[in-house]
């Protein structure tokens, strides 16, 4: 097993992700950061998100009362920044899925920090190919579903989509969804992914325990009131209490890898939502240590 990623992936300069360290030697998880929104159809800023949650990290403690963890009791590396071409998407979701097999081969859980969702094919295509049998839960307002958008297959709003293609398990569980096209809800309705609550994913997902388990996070899932810093926020979304919820269900399955994307911190001048994105991002990196 390699003790260090091969040079020319990541950026190691700039904020790190509080109590973690550049070192991956004998670490459990590993964190690092997409800057990319390429395909952003309405707002545009993600590309700032992944370094917004490493700066107001530090105004959180490591300490988490609900999962009676501390990121001081866990060995974590925050790797840096990919490093992605400018341009289209085919690229950078190859220097993504190259990063991810780069962390796996450390030997590491992958927690991945955007930039827009279409970069969560390229993390999920890597670690179903360590985990085949791989499970993809998605939290987001917008079923992702398009074939393409705008004329861009890899759009972000063609997210899941993607996914489905290279997920051999097509697993794929959708929490909530409240946004798409009639086609897409044609289809979330009859292939039974759209999970309509916390408590009916937890039904679905009580037979798939011992499997591998990726969490894709679309802060957007989140209730604009609260996470107003994202580009296409749509009312009617969730609340921390309801994520917390989620944290206990996912605390009985095998969490494996994990992104958080979506969050465009120049749009919530107070901050909040880069503080929400920072504290999705403390309880994940937290499960995946303990999991």
């Amino acid at each position: 097993m390699t003790t260090r990623p091969p040079s020319g992936l990541f950026d190691s300069d700039g904020t790190i992700f509080m109590g973690s360290r550049r070192d991956p030697s004998d670490c459990r998880v590993g964190l690092f950061g997409v800057p990319y929104d390429g395909t952003t159809s309405f707002r545009p800023g993600t590309r700032f998100g992944p370094a917004a949650i490493r700066e107001i990290s530090t105004g959180l403690e490591t300490y988490c009362p609900q999962l009676d963890l501390d990121l001081d009791d866990l060995d974590f590396a925050d790797l840096g920044a990919v490093e992605i071409p400018f341009g289209n998407p085919e690229p950078v979701l190859t220097k993504v899925k190259q990063a991810t097999e780069a962390v796996l081969a450390l030997g590491l859980r992958p927690l991945m920090l955007g930039g827009e969702h279409s970069i969560s094919s390229g993390a999920v295509e890597a670690v179903a190919q360590r985990h085949p049998d791989l499970v993809l839960v998605q939290l987001d307002a917008h079923a992702d579903l398009r074939d393409s958008w705008l004329g861009e297959r890899h759009s972000h709003a063609c997210a899941m989509r993607r996914c489905l293609e290279i997920l051999p398990s097509q697993m794929l569980f959708q929490l909530a969804i409240r946004s798409g096209t009639r086609e897409e809800f044609n289809e979330l309705h009859e292939s039974g992914r759209l999970m309509p609550s916390i408590d009916a994913l937890q039904k679905a997902l009580a037979p798939l325990r011992g499997r591998p388990f990726y969490l894709t996070v679309d802060l957007d899932w989140f209730d604009p009131s609260v996470l107003p810093g994202t580009g296409t926020p749509e009312p009617g979304g969730y609340h921390w209490p309801d994520f917390a919820s989620l944290i206990e269900v996912l605390q009985e399955h095998h969490l494996v890898a994990a992104d958080v994307v979506e969050l465009a911190p120049q749009l919530d001048t107070s901050g909040i939502s880069s503080v929400l994105a920072a504290k999705v991002t403390r309880s994940l990196l937290l499960l995946l240590g303990s999991s």
